[in-house]
């Protein structure tokens, strides 16, 4: 690794406001990135065991999807989004091609949130129905639309304050900590949160429900996976009332979950699938939905909607070389690496009694942190004291001055660990070591 930038660039004293803004929080610029590493601004190496936002699946410097952008550029920067391109085209038949069966209908957007607005925009007119269903303790964007169908309070209440869309309906999510169900196995949670959101469909009158949109494996909100059964069970009762399913894969797609959709690991396809982030590695914005062809024909037949910059050809670009970079080789790398990963978590969880539960899959997991005399998070800002101090602080800070970035989850009683695909075993061992040396510092 070298840094090579000729300039420092130093965010002290900038006009830029970044989002998620927090005054006391850390604050760097970064430079330069190369695999799995970023620079900040003075060539210091971190290894980005969060890629960045959960979205630089392909590492800082693939030079694949680079070429792929470059020659875009060359031939044309920009085509309107109600027109055609080929590299447009091509990429929505690449993806139709990889979705799970019976996905064919592609619409470009340009970010997750817009995406998610797109399907439930679309679902509503295609069932004539105006409510989406969707988790507590879920993230779906912090635009109007999906801020509202986003199912934890901080996002929610901010986008929330002065105004608020309608039609948005919560359910509990199907998992056992910090839960109010009381099932004694994976197989009954499944069927009692199943049944829960059965029972929220049958009273807010099914005729009225357009759609259920969940993440296959949570996201920010904590990396929790859904009990065995609970997706086929999930499938029969939105066929059973019909409402259809849309499947929030802007975190989980293109690898991070050990196949290139999330969904593709439960066994189960939705009616719609939502992407961003990972599709182009995040090299550049691009997002959409995939739909079953019996959803799409609603728009075929005519939209007034449309985004200026939804798929751009650039980011279509970037996504096709990053979609061959999944397939060729960086989805194997997360089927033969994730169990590593996983095992190398499970030995922190037991080297530390502070760390109550590991949970996740391929790529993407959290560490849910508590008080072991009580049972209880040190600090959950959503219900604690502003004034309550967050030990996970100290982990973040104490990881970040070692050269490791790592996520904050939502609530802040867990940490993300979600690597770019392109990681190798010995950078895993690295990551995980120096959380167990933040761990035994900040505790011990």
């Amino acid at each position: 690794m070298a840094y090579n930038s000729k300039t420092e660039i130093s965010s002290s004293g900038s006009s830029h406001i970044p989002h998620w803004h927090d005054p006391e929080g850390s604050r760097f610029t970064v430079n330069e990135g190369e695999g799995p590493y970023l620079f900040d601004e003075t060539g210091e190496a971190y290894l980005d065991f969060v890629s960045s936002l959960y979205c630089a699946n392909a590492g800082h410097d693939n030079q694949n999807i680079i070429d792929a952008m470059t020659e875009q550029l060359q031939r044309v920067p920009y085509v309107s989004s109600a027109k055609e391109n080929d590299t447009r085209t091509e990429l929505a038949d690449r993806l139709a091609d990889i979705a799970p069966d019976s996905l064919s209908d592609v619409v470009f957007s340009v970010s997750g949130s817009e995406a998610n607005e797109l399907a439930i925009q679309f679902a509503r007119k295609k069932q004539d129905a105006s409510k989406i269903l969707t988790r507590w303790n879920s993230y779906h964007g912090s635009t109007y639309g999906a801020g509202a169908l986003t199912g934890e309070p901080t996002t929610r209440n901010a986008v929330e304050t002065h105004a608020a869309t309608t039609g948005a309906v919560k359910f509990l999510p199907a998992r056992a900590h910090d839960s109010p169900f009381d099932a004694d196995s994976p197989e009954a949670l499944a069927k009692q949160a199943a049944d829960h959101v059965e029972f929220v469909i049958r009273n807010e009158g099914p005729e009225t429900v357009a759609a259920i949109l969940i993440e296959p494996v949570a996201g920010s909100s904590g990396s929790y996976t859904a009990p065995p059964g609970y997706f086929e069970r999930l499938r029969e009762i939105c066929d059973e009332y019909d409402v259809l399913m849309i499947a929030d894969e802007v975190i989980t797609g293109f690898g991070r979950c050990g196949e290139m959709f999330g969904m593709q690991t439960e066994g189960v396809v939705p009616d719609m699938l939502t992407f961003a982030k990972g599709v182009t590695s995040s090299y550049a914005p691009l997002a959409g939905v995939i739909m079953r062809p019996e959803v799409g024909e609603s728009i075929r037949s005519g939209t007034d909607i449309g985004q200026t910059f939804a798929g751009h050809p650039v980011g279509c670009a970037a996504a096709l070389a990053a979609i061959d970079e999944y397939e060729d080789h960086l989805i194997e790398n997360v089927q033969e690496l994730a169990p590593i990963l996983e095992n190398e978590l499970e030995s922190l969880a037991a080297n530390h009694e502070e760390i109550t539960t590991v949970r996740g899959r391929g790529f993407h997991w959290s560490i849910v942190v508590e008080n072991p005399e009580t049972g209880d998070p040190f600090k959950n800002s959503w219900v604690s004291d502003e004034d309550t101090d967050n030990p996970l602080n100290d982990i973040t800070e104490f990881a970040e001055d070692e050269g490791l970035l790592v996520g904050m989850g939502r609530p802040d009683y867990q940490l993300i660990a979600s690597p770019p695909l392109c990681v190798d075993e010995s950078e895993i061992r690295e990551a995980v070591s120096i959380l167990d040396e933040a761990f035994e510092t900040v505790f011990n």
